[in-house]
């Protein structure tokens, strides 16, 4: 434990342990408490922390978190998130596990070697974006998915996000952080119908700055592996 506490820096210490206590205070003076709110909130944030440093434990998490994320969203008949994390982002997960098990920095570090996108590579992503964004419109309106166009925004985010982790590229976490603003937007509505989803809202407002603090610290780490 002493040797993963020396492993994050001061910020990072700080910015997982502000984040905690958002959670857990919104969680205390929520009201109605929902336990598995605030538990897959607080895998998330860690989740992320451990992902800005390009450890993929972070991944590992993730997929925690995709689990616990989908039952939360399943309550709140947020099928769209629920359908993005079961069948997107946990498998992307998994898939970048493999991908950043593969690719270790070659500083010998804890972290993966960060890739450069190819023409092709953004090419593909573009394409298929537009592809899963037309696709999961129809599917959510089926399943007459509350808050249509924002959930619908969310996928095509979630899926930019996760695409861009397993390219192994540091614009992984703006797609994420535009993913945050999203799902803000959804949870705050959420609240209206019960104070108990608050957590999950504050959960979002967490991950904005660390997915904001991860963008900047895989350009930092990408500099130095380059040098």
């Amino acid at each position: 434990m002493k040797k993963l506490w020396r492993y994050f820096s001061a910020f990072e210490k700080s910015l997982w342990a502000c984040s905690v206590a958002l959670i857990t205070l919104s969680f205390c003076l929520g009201g109605d408490f929902y336990p598995l709110s605030l538990i897959a909130s607080l895998v998330g944030v860690t989740a992320l922390i451990f992902v800005a440093k390009g450890n993929v434990i972070g991944q590992f998490l993730c997929i925690a978190f995709s689990i616990l994320y989908a039952i939360v969203s399943y309550t709140q008949s947020y099928y769209g998130e629920m359908i993005t994390y079961l069948g997107m982002s946990l498998p992307s997960a998994a898939v970048a596990c493999f991908y950043w098990l593969k690719n270790p920095s070659k500083s010998g570090r804890s972290e993966v070697q960060i890739a450069k996108m190819t023409a092709k590579k953004l090419a593909w992503l573009c394409v298929s974006a537009l592809l899963v964004t037309v696709a999961f419109y129809f599917i959510l309106r089926y399943f007459h998915t509350n808050n249509l166009l924002l959930s619908t925004l969310s996928v095509t985010t979630s899926y930019l996000a996760s695409m861009l982790t397993v390219y192994r590229s540091p614009f992984y976490a703006v797609a994420y952080a535009c993913n945050d603003l999203v799902l803000i937007g959804l949870w705050i509505y959420a609240c209206f119908s019960s104070l108990a989803y608050l957590p999950m809202l504050l959960c979002f407002f967490a991950f904005l700055f660390n997915d904001l603090y991860g963008f900047y610290n895989w350009k930092r780490l990408q500099k130095k592996q380059r040098e």
